[in-house]
C-alpha cells in the first residue's frame, strides 16, 4: 500500500525557518519524482516543488524559487522541503505527491499526472 506522511509543520513567525519531511512507503522510492503540492486557506492547490529520483534536478514555482529548498534521502525513503524566509503567504497545508509514472520528472505537470497524497503538514506563519 502506498503511503505519504508529512511532518514538520507548525506555528512560525515571519522570517523563520521549517523544514518538512514525507515518509514514503509501498513503492519503490528511487524510481519517482516527487513534488510539494500547497494549498492556502480560500485558494486552489499550487505546486511548488520537484524533484528527480537522484536528487540532483530540483525545479520550483516563482513563488519559493530561492527561499525554498527540495531534496531526498533515497536511503532512508523520505523528501524534504526546507523553508527559508517564511512570509504570511506561505501559510498553506503542504502535501508530498507522488506522481503516476516512474521515471518521469516534467517540466510542467497537472494533477492528473499525480497519483498519491499525503494527508498534508499545516504551516501557518504568523506574528
Amino acid at each position: 500500500q502506498v503511503q505519504l506522511v508529512e511532518s514538520g509543520g507548525g506555528f512560525v513567525q515571519p522570517g523563520e525557518s521549517v523544514r518538512l519531511s514525507c515518509a514514503a512507503s509501498g513503492f519503490t522510492f528511487t524510481n519517482f519524482a516527487m513534488n510539494w503540492v500547497r494549498q492556502a486557506p480560500g485558494k486552489g492547490r499550487e505546486w511548488i516543488s520537484s524533484i528527480d529520483r537522484a536528487g540532483t534536478r530540483p525545479l520550483y514555482a516563482d513563488s519559493v524559487k530561492g527561499r525554498f529548498t527540495i531534496s531526498r534521502d533515497n536511503n532512508n525513503n523520505i523528501l524534504y522541503l526546507h523553508m527559508n524566509g517564511l512570509n504570511s503567504d506561505d501559510t498553506a497545508t503542504y502535501y508530498c505527491v507522488k506522481y503516476r509514472l516512474p521515471y518521469v520528472h516534467y517540466d510542467r505537470r497537472s494533477e492528473k499526472d499525480f497519483d498519491t497524497w499525503g494527508p498534508g503538514t499545516q504551516v501557518t506563519v504568523s506574528a
